[in-house]
């Protein structure tokens, strides 16, 4: 299975073995999954870099396809339709490759107004439904399920690092618990 992401699969700031893919790989397993889960995350990238490296990413021994692009694309405000259309193309190499996917949604934060939100929050459903991808429908729903709350994203400082962006190791976990049984499907779709 391959990670394709930016520094939230990358696993930036954590010591290796507190990332993203160790812990999902380690939460898998656990739950009955003989699964190796390749890191393709890069720090920084938008979904343009990462439509730019998905065709060496998606290596033959690639059976599955995790996407967790579009934060850094939405942090600096780039167009809902460019991260549309850069997603769409991940997908669509996928697709032509016969890979499930899950696609992991990011939220746009209210600054940006009203219509940017709506128009970057409909990019994920709009097209996990039109390629017939899972989606997870918020990163960071396991901080919800630990008590955190979605109108208040404060309430998620204890699971963050820093820099108030990317998780710390206590919140990467809960980051798995969230996806792992979107996961679990995935490996399903994958015949594994």
């Amino acid at each position: 299975m391959v990670a394709l992401g930016d520094s939230l699969t990358a696993g930036y700031g954590l010591p290796p073995e507190e990332g993203l893919v160790p812990q999902l790989e380690s939460w898998l397993r656990d739950h009955g999954a003989d699964v190796v889960v390749q890191n393709a995350g890069v720090s920084g990238d938008t979904t343009a870099g990462g439509l730019a490296r998905v065709d060496w990413a998606l290596g033959p021994e690639a059976d599955a396809l995790i996407v967790t692009l579009g934060g850094n694309d939405m942090l600096r405000g780039l167009s809902p339709s460019e991260v549309r259309a850069n997603l769409d193309a991940i997908l669509t190499a996928a697709d032509a490759r016969g890979l499930p996917v899950l696609l992991v949604a990011m939220a746009a934060p209210a600054n940006f107004g009203p219509d940017y939100k709506a128009e970057f929050d409909a990019v994920y459903p709009d097209l996990a439904a039109a390629h017939g991808a899972l989606l997870a429908p918020d990163f960071f729903a396991g901080f919800v399920g630990a008590g955190g709350s979605m109108t208040d994203p404060a309430s998620y400082a204890g699971w963050m690092q820093a820099d108030g962006i990317h998780p710390n190791a206590e919140g990467v976990k809960l980051v798995v618990e969230g996806l792992g049984p979107k996961v679990l499907e995935l490996l399903a779709k994958a015949g594994g």
